[in-house]
């Protein structure tokens, strides 16, 4: 089961690295999560410099996505050389977009018709693609799930954790990372925000 966290050049480091940290509390044979990007090294919109796990094809070929935010994510959906690359499908993968990732998804028209949410900085420019954008973290339709703000990328984990092994391993997640003395506040907000855009567990690979 591999998970590819698309990381472009002026990545934000909470929303890629805070679901791959999560993400990687799994420990099931088979389970991988990478950093997957364009180029063999990123950087980061405050300098943090990653060597890229996986390539945009081995996204493309992967069991679930997140599409990671970042502040030159207009440049990404006006390459079109790198957006033809961008192959996904839902109706094999479950996919995520992160903030600005929203812009990307709308671009790839993985959103239409759907409603998305995105940070207030995107919001503007998602709109102008036709999707309208929800004033909450998370909502998910389907195979497709979008967040909103750098710390709603917690939900995107869960939701994929939720989704790819089950609830108890998401609530266990959640869980471990969440501060100590405030957990079972932690958790139980983070399902109610993904609970009501939950299906069945997908079968593991």
């Amino acid at each position: 089961m591999h998970i590819a966290i698309l990381t472009f050049e002026g990545f934000n480091e909470l929303d890629s690295l805070i679901a791959l940290g999560i993400l990687n509390r799994v420990k099931k044979p088979g389970w991988r999560v990478s950093i997957a990007s364009n180029a063999a090294r990123i950087r980061s919109m405050n300098g943090v410099v990653l060597e890229a796990q996986a390539s945009l094809a081995d996204a493309a070929a992967a069991d679930a996505v997140i599409v990671g935010s970042g502040m030159r994510t207009r440049e990404v959906v006006a390459d079109a050389a790198l957006m033809a690359q961008l192959q996904f499908d839902s109706s094999r993968q479950l996919l995520g977009a992160q903030c600005s990732g929203t812009l990307i998804l709308a671009k790839l028209g993985m959103l239409d018709g759907v409603p998305a949410c995105t940070d207030l900085t995107t919001k503007p420019w998602v709109e102008e693609a036709g999707i309208a954008v929800l004033n909450q973290p998370f909502v998910a339709r389907g195979n497709v799930a979008t967040a909103g703000g750098c710390l709603a990328s917690q939900y995107l984990a869960i939701w994929l954790i939720a989704r790819l092994v089950g609830v108890d391993e998401a609530r266990s997640a959640m869980h471990y990372v969440a501060p100590v003395g405030e957990k079972d506040d932690y958790v139980d907000r983070a399902m109610r925000n993904v609970t009501p855009f939950m299906q069945a567990p997908l079968a593991m690979a």
